[in-house]
């Protein structure tokens, strides 16, 4: 994932208070064929996992999701923040904060698309305080479904995202982390040496 590290460190910019501002290829514009390629990537390191579906949140999460389960050839189900009004019948919820919202976000998703005694894989755009990433994980749970991994595009490592997540009830999950910002001091992003990034 050499592409996506020197887009982050090209291109990112530290917003501050934790803020990573990556809008030129995850959360504002998508580069396509750079998704495919992450696509590609979680797919290959989750290909053994035996997922039924990858599980994302709305919005960012969508397009590295998408093209996770394209490889695996699995469904993709997208936690909603808002109900439409087609969402009907038993629907699991969960809430996290958003820092970047500043607020508490619902996460939702229809019984019928998260069925009982699946395995389920997450994939979503960032690993930060895994907050929103143990949402996901809640929904699953409710859902009487196995969750057999975590794909990020980016994990920021110095927020203990991946350290909650084993306090929480996962010691042994695996987390696949392509690029791994290590620490943001002023306009300093510090990424883990390529291809430390894409180790687990």
């Amino acid at each position: 994932m050499r592409r996506l590290h020197e887009a982050i460190a090209r291109e990112g910019t530290n917003l501050g208070g934790g803020i990573l501002k990556v809008d030129h290829i995850l959360n504002h514009q998508i580069i396509p064929d750079l998704m495919e390629e992450l696509g590609q990537e979680l797919g290959r390191r989750f290909r053994d996992a035996g997922a039924d579906r990858v599980l994302t949140a709305e919005i960012s999460g969508i397009a590295p999701a998408l093209s996770t389960a394209l490889v695996l050839g699995v469904p993709l189900v997208y936690a909603r923040k808002k109900k439409p009004i087609t969402m009907s019948g038993t629907i699991f919820t969960e809430t996290a904060p958003s820092r970047t919202k500043g607020e508490e976000v619902s996460f939702m998703v229809a019984a019928e698309f998260l069925p009982p005694g699946e395995r389920v894989l997450i994939v979503d755009d960032f690993l930060a305080s895994g907050l929103t990433t143990l949402a996901l994980a809640r929904l699953v749970r409710s859902a009487r479904s196995e969750l057999v991994g975590i794909g990020v595009v980016v994990e920021k490592r110095f927020e203990e995202g991946r350290a909650r997540l084993r306090e929480a009830g996962y010691p042994t999950l695996p987390v696949v982390a392509l690029a791994t910002v290590l620490r943001m001091e002023e306009s300093r992003i510090e990424l883990a040496a390529y291809p430390q990034a894409c180790h687990e």
